[in-house]
């Protein structure tokens, strides 16, 4: 049975759901059919006057907790998008909607703990209706999730081979990290103190392939020397979320890249002693922000003075002027080497994130007509459907280097 919508938008009232109304308007606007869903109709209507979109574009009302009305709308549409987060807060409700009805799915989570708890719930149903159910559709992990998926079909077309062992290096990142980001990791820490196994969950690189552990990987917080990349480096704060979908994705992929394969993540600081010192100073600016965080007065205060409030962001002129520059240098089981590059053209948090998730549902909801329902990562389900989407569309590039 056909549906209304292509689209759906929960939570357009919001900073980044906004900025992904605004995305969908500008760069389709009538070739997609949407709708964009909140709280509140009063806002709802503000939000596609500011963007410029027309008054044609339905307005939604619906609660984040009411399972009656998320029922009836995930009904409506191919796909819903939802920016509204910390997921393991408010996203239970819909994410159980989708699964039911057979609506596919795409958020913003960086929540592994939620994750890891609601994979095994929900893969099944998902299976059984047809839904396809895709986590961390934006910086995190988009762009390191597909960044070592093209690194793998580039050495599978060169050596016949897989990448036994890649290593993800930050060479630049302009731009803040978003407030849902920030939001979610302070509820995580906060369920950490009351669920001992969270934290477990959390270290854990294979927390979401179910029944399945491979080798050990790399995980120090110190600065480190990377040789094939010729940098210090140091820890990454996204590595704990983007190692997990990236086993994830080799998981559902039956381990096309073997089931030994091996992810490290790091932020590059540079060659020599100035290098050196960065990567220090990296290192020991995340252990103090860990043990800040442990303490809810620290927390309380993030949240009065850092977070963003509802609405709130960076302007145009700071997501535009950000960008993004990412290195995926991988080996062979022989010591083959590649090295493939991921660039983005917008701030991570905000401005490309926007234009990630948008993609992605589309991809959802045009590309992929025959693929089977259940709980995917974007690399497994989307892979170089999405990558074309993202070229051509949201200032991303995918290359080799020399």
């Amino acid at each position: 049975m056909e549906k209304e919508f292509d689209l759906i938008v929960f939570g357009a009232t919001g900073f980044t759901g906004r900025l992904v109304a605004e995305y969908l308007t500008t760069t389709y606007g009538a070739q997609v059919r949407w709708a964009m869903a909140g709280r509140n109709a009063a806002k709802l209507a503000e939000v596609r006057s500011l963007i410029g979109a027309p008054e044609s574009i339905p307005l939604i009302t619906v609660d984040a907790g009411d399972a009656a009305s998320l029922a009836a709308l995930v009904a409506r549409t191919k796909v819903v998008i939802t920016t509204v987060g910390p997921y393991q807060l408010y996203g239970e409700a819909l994410i159980r909607a989708c699964a039911q009805a057979g609506t596919d799915y795409v958020d913003l989570c960086g929540e592994p703990g939620w994750m890891a708890h609601m994979i095994p719930q929900l893969d099944a149903p998902a299976r059984q209706s047809g839904a396809r159910i895709v986590f961390s559709c934006g910086f995190d992990s988009i762009p390191f999730d597909l960044g070592v998926l093209f690194l793998q079909e580039q050495s599978m077309q060169r050596f016949g081979k897989p990448m036994q062992r890649v290593h993800g290096l930050v060479r630049v990142m302009k731009g803040q990290m978003s407030g849902g980001t920030l939001a979610s990791a302070l509820a995580t820490i906060e369920r950490m103190g009351r669920d001992p196994e969270l934290a477990r969950t959390m270290v854990n690189p294979f927390a979401l392939t179910p029944g399945f552990k491979g080798p050990k990987q790399p995980g120090s917080g110190a600065a480190s020397y990377d040789d094939w990349a010729s940098s210090w480096t140091g820890p990454f704060v996204m590595a704990a979320i983007n190692t997990k979908n990236i086993h994830r994705t080799n998981a559902l992929r039956a381990h096309a890249w073997g089931s030994d394969f091996i992810y490290d993540e790091r932020m590059m600081t540079g060659d020599g002693e100035k290098g050196l010192r960065r990567a220090k100073a990296l290192a020991r600016s995340t252990r103090v922000q860990n043990i800040l965080l442990a303490f809810a007065p620290t927390r309380a205060l993030l949240r009065r003075f850092a977070l963003p409030k509802p609405g709130e962001g960076p302007d145009k002129n700071a997501r535009e002027a950000g960008r993004y520059d990412l290195l995926f240098i991988g080996e062979t089981a022989d010591g083959q080497r590649l090295r493939v590059c991921v660039k983005g053209d917008r701030d991570p948090g905000y401005g490309s994130t926007c234009k990630m998730i948008s993609e992605a549902a589309l991809c959802l909801a045009q590309d992929l007509d025959k693929t089977a329902g259940g709980v995917w990562t974007p690399g497994s389900l989307m892979g170089n459907a999405l990558i074309q989407r993202l070229e051509k569309n949201a200032g991303l590039t995918f290359a080799i280097e020399a």
